[in-house]
């Protein structure tokens, strides 16, 4: 059981992983006795996203806030709009990046939590060239995030 967390929005570290994409860090599994980690991820037009991933524990949740969020789901893109709600459970390949000529404000959520804070850091250390893009790579056991190879992905995000 965890107490009750409550984050004003001035307290909130923001981080970023590129030009155009903030994650505000909201809590970790750390402060919710690992039921949860929520982050909330402000994508610009024109930016990249995630390359396609997997979690092998968690569910991961998207709620967009505002703006529109092409999403891709194994082998199908989606374009969620304000209001839309996508779970993804383990396992299952996922990428997602601002659709094309909009920005994304969207609430991201995990469950069981994972201990995500530190990866975002990595992500922001990496795009400020103070730390090895190999350093991703190898971490993906302990932060629960596979990288995977998507054609599709790629393809509709112009790569």
């Amino acid at each position: 059981m965890f107490d009750p967390i409550l984050l004003r929005a001035a307290d909130a570290e923001i981080v970023s992983d590129a030009p155009g994409s903030e994650i505000t860090l909201l809590a970790d599994s750390d402060t919710t006795d690992g039921g949860f980690t929520a982050n909330r991820a402000t994508l610009k037009d024109g930016v990249f996203g995630t390359p396609a991933h997997f979690h092998t524990r968690a569910t991961e949740f998207f709620f967009v806030l505002e703006g529109k969020l092409q999403v891709l789901v194994e082998e199908t893109l989606h374009t969620l709009e304000k209001g839309d709600f996508l779970a993804v459970p383990p396992k299952v390949p996922h990428a997602f990046g601002p659709a094309d000529g909009s920005d994304a404000d969207v609430l991201v959520t995990f469950t069981p939590g994972m201990a995500r804070f530190d990866y975002y850091r990595l992500l922001d250390r990496v795009a400020r060239g103070e730390a090895d893009p190999a350093e991703i790579a190898a971490s993906s056991q302990q932060y629960d995030n596979h990288y995977v190879d998507s054609p599709i992905w790629r393809a509709a995000r112009g790569q």
